[in-house]
């Protein structure tokens, strides 16, 4: 019968979670929070059941003029400060490296730009982010950010369970060097420092009904194995592309258990380190083809020959094949894109079955109208 016309059906209420508390848990030491440090953030409580997929960082703190500790009111936080803040981070469970993240910013850049979508700006706001067509964020001096780690790591944003009855550690490394945190005015050029005055981890602790917990602790008494399946962002970075318009980057070779789905390729121009130029943002470089090489196998078929709305159309068709099905919102607009976010987007999760067994070259073959500028930095997201 068709549901319409089931006027007795009953009203079905879960209440198989009584509870959701989120709690705080501070790094071993508040004084490890300089560059270079490693800030380290255990939950030693092992009879709970948390969920971190839905947890966050809420980090404080102020930008300081370095010769007085005066309050600096001209610099200013880019897109994704938060992130480049830290070159590392990674999460452990008893004592195990389940993820890992390198060069925080640029990695988390790439992969948010490509999974965002205009619902999310305002949320995002308040984790660092803002609408790239604005450029900077507005946040003055002082900041304070609630940043989910769904943002930061492929596990949170995939493994969607609780975790039962483990010690959990969450560890970043902070960046030798704040300079890709903030953008100054050429005219404007002064030494600065980033005090971080609060790093604290917020981790929901799930209470469920006493059936629930019944049949959850007859998983953990059969010490039964639990698969914690994700997609690692794994970004691999060829610091300067040689003067010339035909690049060749082995890039790495991967196992089968590490094949890439997506392949992200960036560049950067004479922005790292710079506090002239927005390290959020990529450059053009008059990109003219990409071809990704796995083993002989490669992709796209055709070439781009460098039309930009071919290249929009791989970017705005990312969402749909990454979580399988779901409609394409890209949360930015084609000028948008090709001014401040160029980033060549390829598919490759289809694959032909001799790509499933054996090991696998990764490699990329750039082409580009004329030659690459001086200092160009690659980067090579492969999810």
């Amino acid at each position: 019968m068709n549901r319409i016309l089931d006027i007795s059906e009953n009203v079905n209420f879960d209440d198989s979670i009584i509870n959701i508390e989120w709690h705080s848990h501070n790094p071993y030491s508040s004084n490890s929070l300089k560059n270079s440090d490693e800030i380290r953030i255990p939950v030693h409580q092992q009879d709970v059941y948390t969920l971190p997929s839905r947890s966050y960082l809420l980090i404080e703190g102020k930008i300081l003029k370095t010769e007085n500790d005066a309050d600096d009111t001209t610099s200013e936080l880019v897109n994704n400060a938060m992130g480049f803040l830290f070159d590392e981070i990674r999460y452990e469970l008893c004592g195990t490296e389940i993820d890992r993240v390198k060069n925080v910013g640029i990695t988390t850049t790439i992969k948010n730009i490509l999974t965002s979508r205009p619902g999310d700006v305002n949320w995002m706001e308040n984790a660092g982010w803002k609408n790239t067509t604005a450029g900077t964020l507005n946040e003055k001096t002082k900041f304070s950010f609630c940043l989910p780690l769904k943002l930061l790591l492929g596990f949170a944003e995939d493994y969607n369970h609780i975790l039962l009855n483990v010690k959990q550690e969450l560890v970043l490394l902070r960046a030798s060097t704040d300079k890709n945190v903030i953008i100054q005015g050429a005219a404007a050029l002064h030494d600065f420092k980033i005090n971080l005055t609060k790093v604290i981890w917020k981790i929901p602790y799930v209470r469920v009904e006493d059936n629930i917990k019944l049949s959850l602790l007859k998983i953990v008494e059969k010490d039964q194995p639990i698969s914690i399946p994700f997609r690692k962002w794994q970004l691999n970075e060829y610091p300067s592309l040689p003067a010339s318009q035909f690049q060749t980057w082995t890039v790495k070779t991967s196992s089968i258990t590490e094949k890439p789905r997506y392949v992200i390729v960036g560049f950067q121009t004479n922005r790292k380190d710079n506090v002239v130029k927005n390290s959020s943002h990529f450059d053009f470089c008059n990109l003219e083809n990409v071809k990704l090489y796995l083993n002989s196998q490669y992709y796209p078929y055709d070439n781009l020959n460098g039309n930009k709305s071919l290249m929009y159309d791989l970017y705005s068709r990312f969402q749909s094949s990454y979580y399988s099905g779901c409609d394409d919102q890209p949360c930015l607009d084609k000028k948008t894109y090709l001014a401040k976010t160029p980033l060549f987007v390829i598919d490759c999760s289809k694959q032909v079955e001799t790509l499933k067994t054996g090991s696998l070259d990764i490699r990329l073959e750039i082409q580009t109208s004329v030659e690459v500028p001086a200092n160009t930095a690659a980067y090579c997201l492969i999810i």
